[in-house]
């Protein structure tokens, strides 16, 4: 990628993240400090636990395309099985957004790597799906722990950062439930 692009492509995220500060954090946000925070999301999903870990694998059918690299959710794959890539690839250009590290059918599935901007700032991060079955319905639990070294003002972040897990969280029960993220 040209530096240029990459300029272009860190400026778009950088917008993103500037116009997700004026919207408010959700409460699930937890231990902050400038080493770090942890986003912590439940959904009751009107889907069966099969059908959540199915959409799982779609992430370009509920994915904003707002917060990719190219413009364009239909750009993203993510391979639900250990060392998958959640991925983005358009022309000559790709990225890696996570690593999958543990993948349980209709269970949980987690990725390791840093979101956005985060990718840059050499933070470790987990980002985890847990899917379970309370009392009939499907409960699906959204976890994102960041942690990196002070210098990153991960406190800064946290807020921003629990806007746009909480959005592709809510568009992904969504397309779960009815077929369409929006």
């Amino acid at each position: 990628m040209k530096f240029g692009d990459r300029l272009a492509a860190w400026l778009f995220f950088a917008a993103a993240l500037t116009a997700t500060l004026s919207m408010p954090a959700a409460a699930a946000t937890s231990e902050v400090s400038p080493t770090g925070f942890i986003v912590n999301l439940r959904y009751e999903v009107n889907a069966t636990p099969h059908r959540l870990w199915e959409a799982l694998g779609e992430p370009g059918k509920w994915w904003n395309p707002s917060h990719t690299w190219s413009g364009s959710a239909a750009n993203l794959s993510l391979s639900r099985q250990a060392s998958g890539c959640f991925c983005e690839r358009w022309g000559a250009n790709s990225v890696e957004h996570g690593r999958v590290v543990y993948a349980a059918e209709d269970s949980v599935l987690r990725l390791q790597g840093g979101l956005g901007p985060l990718q840059a700032l050499a933070v470790d991060a987990m980002l985890t799906f847990a899917i379970a079955q309370k009392d009939g319905k499907t409960m699906l639990q959204v976890s994102y722990r960041v942690s990196g070294n002070a210098s990153a003002g991960l406190q800064d972040l946290a807020g921003p950062v629990d806007g746009v897990i909480a959005e592709q969280a809510r568009r992904l029960v969504a397309y779960a439930e009815t077929g369409k993220a929006d």
